[in-house]
């Protein structure tokens, strides 16, 4: 048998196609996308109470997505379970005395740069000097309390003569040698 070669005319037998027409009379088929939820509506269950109107959405049912409220039992059901203690207490620590509470007030980092900036004459925020304020009342109630009051110490006393001021100056001098040698 001889070969024939297949060819592209199309016979009354064949198969018609439909004559084509231009883009613009075309329909393009899309995907309808009016059905379901917006994107992330369950994310921005807030925003979407705002824009139905209700500020707080209290009337509205809640969303069930957001599961039951109702406590679960963690522990298996042949044991007892102990009762939660309301607070865990810290061991109490014992009281500080006068003198150590004078000391950690008087050794505090921040008062001595505060105190610092104010012999520096600058302006402290009302905040820094209303803590300032507290913690100086703190130190001159302690001090007064163990007896040491600074207004004693620098107040010249009516009836002094130029002898008792002599000795005072010169045992003022002795303990500082005494400070001195200690280092």
């Amino acid at each position: 048998m001889s070969r024939s070669k297949k060819t592209r005319n199309i016979n009354e037998n064949g198969a018609k196609f439909a004559p084509r027409s231009k883009k613009t009379e075309r329909k393009v088929a899309t995907k309808k996308r009016d059905t379901g939820n917006k994107s992330g509506s369950r994310s921005n269950e807030g925003s979407l109470q705002q824009a139905s109107g209700n500020g707080k959405g209290g009337n509205q049912a809640k969303d069930p997505r957001h599961g039951s409220k109702r406590p679960v039992a963690l522990a298996l059901p042949g044991q007892t379970q102990q009762p939660v203690a309301e607070k865990a207490q810290k061991p109490k620590q014992p009281k500080m005395t006068d003198e150590q509470r004078l000391l950690m007030l008087e050794e505090d980092p921040r008062l001595n740069e505060l105190l610092d900036m104010l012999e520096e004459g600058r302006d402290l925020p009302a905040a820094d000097q209303k803590w300032l304020d507290k913690q100086l009342a703190e130190i001159e109630k302690l001090m007064e309390k163990l007896g040491l009051s600074e207004e004693e110490d620098f107040a010249p006393s009516k009836s002094t003569s130029d002898d008792d001021l002599l000795d005072r100056f010169e045992s003022g001098f002795d303990a500082l040698k005494q400070y001195q040698d200690k280092d």
